[in-house]
């Protein structure tokens, strides 16, 4: 069975010497090379499977059944529609080559050999594309039904595109002499089929492949894009390059505005459901201002160089924690979390920044050596205001419930602890001596 509708018969010819198919792969390459790049106006399908028990329209789109109506208008014989229909339906149509202006196929009968069945169109000239494309062109909806695999009424009508009646003619070799014959009524419905699945086919069959439309269609687009855009837009001014390129001084900055002498306050933020926490926006808000305006003041930005720890630790101490309110506790929790702290760390650090700011920090958290001089000098002091039971350990002077630490700002801080607990919490104001430090911890 030929695998083609085109494929050429075997000959018995004898073998060729060796000069002689030399000479013509010599001419066969030099043939290839001269050969224009394949397009896609030659496209062939594979036979469609079987479409058995179909009734009504054969086709599943109406340019497909427009297709077999033009042929069924003129057919001089129902009943071999009739038969051409069914054989379509048990899929005795074998691949189909599509050509402009040609349709081919083999479609097997009553012999073991199928026949070479073909139907020929008219080809739409030069006039008729322009028109086609340029109808196609105007509607950017057209374009896009295109591209869906449709085919909108309108284009199809603007040049002919699909067949009347008598512009499809059949041709079989077959012996039956009908017009037409079952086997191109066959090919004719399993044509419909392709035309469904792609209308690319069906321009095709009149002349042009789809990837010439396509490029066709984004040209003449985008012709039509850019003379619309120069249309619109109103002509580009024109300066005379010496008058561009020409000194000239630019005048003088505007003063600046005043700084204002406290920063501004926020707005007040609604409580929505699924909202941000209405006092966290409101704090960061007001703290976002003070921020921007000591650096407007100063120049210096009082944050910048803090670590997310003690930016939380100074976000804490900002807010009033008096009794520790419900806001103060969610506050100190929500910041602990942030930070794998507890609520009672942040809170401890919170003493500490009141009680000396970040150097008060340090010495809650860094324990260091201090040299020799006003440290060794507290214990005598101490000693003689009638405090001497101090234990020296690193910078830290400590009893049961007592502590002082000295800073390395030169200031003692005091701390007290329930007695024996060694659960050491800021108190007091910092002081150059150790024994004003203790004795406003005692409250003497």
């Amino acid at each position: 069975m030929p695998g083609s509708p085109d494929a050429p018969h075997a000959s018995g010819t004898s073998r060729p010497s060796r000069a002689a198919r030399g000479g013509r792969a010599g001419r066969g390459a030099r043939a290839a090379a001269r050969a224009p790049r394949p397009d896609d106006r030659r496209r062939t399908f594979p036979a469609l499977p079987p479409r058995p028990g179909a009734s009504g329209e054969f086709a599943g789109t109406w340019w497909g059944n427009a297709w077999v109506e033009s042929m069924e208008d003129t057919a001089l014989d129902p009943a071999r529609l009739q038969r051409g229909r069914a054989y379509a339906g048990r899929g005795l149509v074998d691949a189909i080559t599509v050509t402009p202006g040609r349709v081919t196929a083999y479609v097997h009968g009553t012999r073991p050999r199928p026949y070479r069945t073909e139907i020929r169109l008219r080809v739409l000239d030069d006039g008729d594309w322009e028109d086609l494309l340029d109808a196609a062109a105007a509607r950017p909806d057209h374009i896009a039904a295109l591209l869906d695999k449709d085919m909108p009424h309108a284009l199809a009508a603007s040049a002919d595109l699909l067949p009347a009646a008598g512009d499809l003619t059949p041709d079989c070799s077959c012996p039956d002499d009908g017009y037409p014959c079952k086997h191109a009524a066959a090919l004719c419905y399993q044509t419909a089929r392709l035309l469904d699945q792609d209308p690319f086919v069906l321009f095709l069959t009149r002349g042009r492949g789809e990837s010439e439309i396509l490029a066709d269609l984004t040209r003449r687009n985008a012709t039509r894009s850019a003379a619309e855009r120069t249309s619109a837009a109103p002509p580009m001014p024109m300066v005379p390059a010496d008058a561009a390129l020409r000194p000239r001084s630019l005048p003088a900055l505007p003063p600046p505005f005043p700084v204002p002498a406290v920063p501004g306050r926020p707005p007040v933020y609604p409580q929505v459901p699924g909202a941000p926490d209405p006092l966290a926006l409101d704090l960061l808000a007001t703290e976002a201002a003070a921020r921007a305006h000591t650096f407007l003041t100063t120049g210096l930005d009082p944050v910048g160089a803090l670590t997310a720890w003690q930016d939380a630790v100074r976000l804490a101490a900002a807010h009033p924690g008096s009794g520790l309110t419900a806001s103060t506790r969610a506050l100190y929790r929500d910041l602990a979390a942030a930070l794998d702290r507890t609520p009672t760390e942040l809170a401890r650090a919170v003493a500490a920044w009141r009680q000396g700011g970040l150097a008060g920090l340090a010495v809650l958290e860094e324990p260091w050596d201090p040299p020799a001089g006003p440290f060794d000098r507290a214990r005598p002091a101490l000693a003689a205001a009638d405090l001497p039971h101090f234990r020296p350990w690193r910078n830290q002077l400590s009893t049961s419930s007592l502590q002082l630490r000295y800073g390395r700002d030169g200031l003692w801080y005091g701390y007290e602890s329930d007695r024996d607990r060694e659960d050491w919490w800021p108190r007091g104001t910092p002081d150059t001596d150790p024994v004003g430090a203790l004795t406003a911890l005692l409250g003497r």
